[in-house]
């Protein structure tokens, strides 16, 4: 029994990690289980199936990836593991010892599954080699890359701690001053990495890390790309990489030209969800939510939160516009405005995006709806005025034309 509850732990846990249930339904079966168990013995896997929670192929897959977690942990010359940290559709977590150093490290494991897949090797290697180039104090410093025993493995620092997506999971926002310091350190981490060329591409809470300490950490570049590799980029024209709930538009359409204001889109999508407790679009399936993406008005933050400052909103929505030439031009640019925030300033980068684009729109003869909030509305008398100056003096205009003509 106690063999069976350590497996059935290991595959429920698995399950989660992975995103085939939900922690509702594993602790809904884990309850049936114990009910069950009374009368006959059965396993979770069984029974998550029965319930319709997973199907028996992926149950399958699930055992294949418990049977070469526990090979794959023997595998690894100069590390000690210490026990597993997670696990992900595409990858085992270790907490392990390197003894050389004697320091504690995160090693990430490839299954040996997706090891004939030579496109699932060049990007575990990928990212590795990209988080190499970096090296900053909201980054997760890379430290080895490497195959021992058939098995691919890329080594990193081990962060203590806990990932923004944990503090989200009971729908509870940040507060806001607390917000607005974690993503400062993501953009410095941001900045960083965009000055060495390369674009993280998956910037979400899952993907932002805060250790005992309070430093914040951007992890995982497993799809980060090199602005300068269009080799990689005409490969992937056309696919969408991403994370549904955080993807930039230019993703979705599989735009070559991906650049750091996809990475302004996601975290401000992130941005979003921690000052909300909600992410900024849902739907049924990740298609219906990457339409949204696409097509669908951004309801602002500040109305479904309403203790949230004017700026704060009005700077998400710059991060999350549609167009990419409608957001901050670069990361710089938005920390300037952050750390007005944060000082109780109002954001005046934001401003003048609002400014540049309420112009645009105008030019092209757009109907521009304008939110009625109090801090907003000495730039919505400005624009009146400009409206209607405009529209008098075309009046006059007309009115000496036809003059004119008349005589």
């Amino acid at each position: 029994m106690a063999s069976e509850t350590s497996y059935d732990t290991m595959f429920g846990k698995m399950a989660v990690d992975q995103g085939l249930c939900t922690d509702k339904e594993l602790r809904h079966s884990i309850q049936e289980l114990q009910e069950r168990r009374k009368i006959n013995p059965v396993m979770l896997q069984e029974l998550l199936i029965e319930l319709g929670y997973i199907t028996a192929t992926q149950a399958d897959r699930l055992k294949l990836s418990i049977k070469e977690n526990k090979v794959a942990v023997h595998q690894i010359p100069g590390y000690k593991i210490l026990g597993k940290i997670g696990a992900g559709a595409m990858a085992f977590v270790y907490k392990a010892k390197q003894l050389s150093l004697n320091r504690t490290v995160a090693i990430k494991v490839l299954p040996r599954r997706f090891t004939e897949n030579p496109e699932y090797v060049q990007r575990f290697y990928k990212e590795g080699q990209a988080a190499g180039k970096l090296n900053h104090p909201n980054i997760v410093q890379a430290i080895d890359v490497g195959e021992a025993g058939g098995y691919h493995y890329f080594v990193m620092e081990y962060v203590e701690g806990k990932t923004i997506a944990d503090d989200l999971v009971g729908g509870s926002p940040f507060g806001e001053k607390e917000a607005i310091e974690i993503i400062i350190q993501v953009a410095h981490a941001l900045v960083h990495a965009h000055s060495h060329g390369l674009v993280h591409r998956d910037v979400k809470p899952k993907n932002i890390m805060i250790n005992k300490q309070g430093v914040v950490k951007l992890a995982d570049m497993g799809l980060a790309r090199e602005t300068t590799d269009i080799e990689a980029a005409q490969s992937e024209a056309g696919k969408a990489y991403g994370t549904p709930y955080y993807i930039a538009p230019e993703q979705i359409r599989g735009k070559i030209d991906i650049d750091g204001r996809a990475d302004i889109y996601g975290l401000g999508a992130t941005f979003y969800h921690m000052v909300t407790g909600k992410v900024p679009f849902t739907g049924d399936d990740s298609a219906e939510i990457m339409k949204k993406h696409l097509r669908e008005k951004l309801v602002p933050p500040d109305h479904i939160n309403t203790t949230l400052s004017a700026g704060v909103s009005e700077v998400i929505e710059i991060m999350m516009a549609k167009r990419r030439e409608d957001r901050y031009n670069n990361v710089d640019e938005l920390l300037m405005d952050l750390e007005a925030l944060r000082e109780g300033h109002p954001p005046l980068q934001a401003h003048k995006r609002f400014d540049v684009s309420m112009l645009e729109k105008l030019e092209e003869g757009e109907t521009v709806e304008i939110e009625s909030e109090e801090h907003v509305e000495e730039r919505i008398n400005r624009y009146r005025l400009a409206v209607l100056v405009l529209g008098a003096v075309a009046a006059i205009s007309i009115l000496i034309i036809v003059l004119m003509v008349a005589f």
